[in-house]
């Protein structure tokens, strides 16, 4: 894992860490220093408002095995509605022996990792305990980890994750509190090693951060989608070229992309060593969303989850839409489409307005016909945008960026009908045997060359299974009729809905 992350911190050798000198250790609990700001200082206050946050929140989406969480650390009338939509993920009655909870430094620079060991953390909800003798042996186990009271004192980003626990956990819990410095790649890497004994099923991980700092709205979900998407990933090289490429592009007002990465490095170094990890887009917005936010200079919020990879995918194996839901995708596919070829901008859509089954994130493709026949389709398999803001983005880009044809004008609007498929996320199979016409999509991929057929494609051209691989990798793929008897065969179901 090591060589892996010398590789990716060539990649940014822009980053610049110094180090300062140890303040002196304090002793006792550590009080709150952003009650009142952040949040409430008031306990009922407090209880209130996060009463209101989860109720506000996506629910749970049955994740089973969770490992951990990556959620915002800003005032919580600006990010508490996305963190509360993280922690609802967890099961109330679960009983973990340690959670561990990871903030970038926003106060002391330093290298490696600050552990409080030296008493509990005090919440207006009460004492939060930590647990001092482990603390304490990561300390004495490795000079990666430092006993540095100072550098917890003023800070936030753990702090307020605290009370959020506090409020949806039922039973009592220990924290391991840890503060990253300005840690290189490399640096990220070994204290994921070190930590990663402890990456079980009995213990969680709380990972706080924030995303893109101060570019505008439109700019901010760009930017705040490609990282996510490169978290999902798993991959530490994709993450770090995703954030040189926005952070060296000159995008006004855009300060950083991710302030807590060396905690996000951290979590994937325990993940990405042998692929057995999922990540879970669950929520996103940004400060521009909030009634009181200044859409000219935005910070990005995300939820995500991670969980054991094969584990948890009940939800979407079974995700439906009711009637009322998918008549309103359909109407925000077409009116996408009109408003696009109108103005080049997309309609708003109030998401507070809508139900909490097209605000989930899923993938999903959008075609377009006309008069029988096929005028465009493109998708994603999986999307950290909500339902609803990627079937938008999807009917724009199948009326103009389906490269099989040219891109629809304004005059064809009333003779095109539209057609949404919501993905399941894909499985993995090893024989053809595994697949049924008609139910399942098929994803082909050998080396960098890979396509896709969704399930109805099977009721539109009557092929059978054997025809249906073969059109599907000669066609889509590239690699010949016989070329998916040796590429990696991936399925996936489609909750298919249209306007005919």
């Amino acid at each position: 894992m090591i060589s892996t992350c010398e590789t990716v911190l060539a990649l940014l050798s822009f980053f610049v860490f110094t180090a300062v000198d140890h303040g002196r250790r304090g002793e006792g609990d550590r009080r709150p220093a952003v009650s009142g700001t952040f949040y409430p200082d008031r306990a009922d206050d407090l209880r209130q408002t996060l009463r209101a946050l989860f109720s506000g929140a996506v629910g749970r989406r049955g994740l089973l095995d969770v490992r951990a969480l990556i959620v915002p650390h800003a005032g919580y009338v600006y990010s508490g509605e996305v963190a509360a939509s993280g922690f609802a993920q967890l099961e109330e009655d679960m009983q973990y022996d340690n959670i561990f909870v990871l903030g970038p430094s926003h106060q002391v620079g330093f290298e490696g990792a600050a552990v409080f060991c030296t008493g509990n953390f005090m919440t207006p909800l009460g004492s939060v305990e930590v647990n001092c003798t482990l603390a304490e042996k990561l300390v004495a186990d490795s000079p990666l980890f430092v006993a540095r009271n100072d550098a917890h004192a003023r800070e936030h980003s753990i702090e307020v994750q605290l009370p959020f626990l506090q409020y949806h956990l039922k039973k009592p819990f220990r924290i391991v509190p840890i503060v990253l410095g300005v840690n290189s790649p490399v640096l990220c890497c070994r204290i994921g090693e070190m930590l990663r004994p402890f990456f079980n099923e009995k213990n969680l991980f709380v990972i706080s951060t924030d995303f893109s700092h101060y570019p505008a709205y439109e700019a901010a979900r760009t930017v705040d989608t490609a990282v996510a998407e490169a978290i999902i990933s798993n991959s530490p090289e994709r993450l770090f070229k995703t954030m040189q490429r926005y952070e060296t592009s000159g995008i006004p007002g855009l300060a950083t992309t991710l302030c807590g990465v060396s905690g996000v490095l951290t979590l994937m170094a325990m993940t990405s060593a042998d692929g057995a990890f999922r990540y879970h887009p669950i929520q996103y917005r940004n400060s521009g969303d909030m009634p009181m936010g200044d859409k000219s200079r935005v910070v990005g919020y995300h939820a995500i989850v991670v969980n054991e990879q094969g584990k948890g995918q009940e939800r979407k194996d079974n995700f439906q839409l009711t009637d009322k839901a998918k008549e309103l995708l359909l109407g925000i596919a077409r009116r996408a489409i009109s408003h696009y070829l109108k103005t080049r901008c997309l309609p708003e859509i109030r998401e507070d307005l809508l139900s909490e089954e097209v605000r989930l994130p899923c993938g999903a493709f959008v075609t377009l016909e006309k008069n029988g026949q096929l005028r465009g389709c493109i998708g994603q398999f999986e999307s950290v945008l909500p339902l609803y803001a990627l079937v938008q983005e999807m009917a724009i880009a199948a009326a103009l960026r389906d490269s099989r044809f040219t891109p629809v004008q304004e005059g064809e609007l009333e003779e095109l009908t539209v057609e949404i498929s919501v993905l399941t996320p894909m499985r993995k199979i090893n024989s053809i045997a595994e697949f049924e016409l008609g139910r399942h999509g098929i994803y082909i991929r050998q080396g960098q060359r890979s396509g896709t057929f969704l399930p109805q494609v099977a009721r539109d051209t009557g092929w059978t299974a054997e025809e249906f691989f073969g059109h599907c990798a000669r066609d889509k793929a590239g690699i010949g009729w016989d070329g998916w008897k040796d590429a990696e065969l991936y399925v996936y179901e489609a909750l298919v809905f249209g306007e005919r």
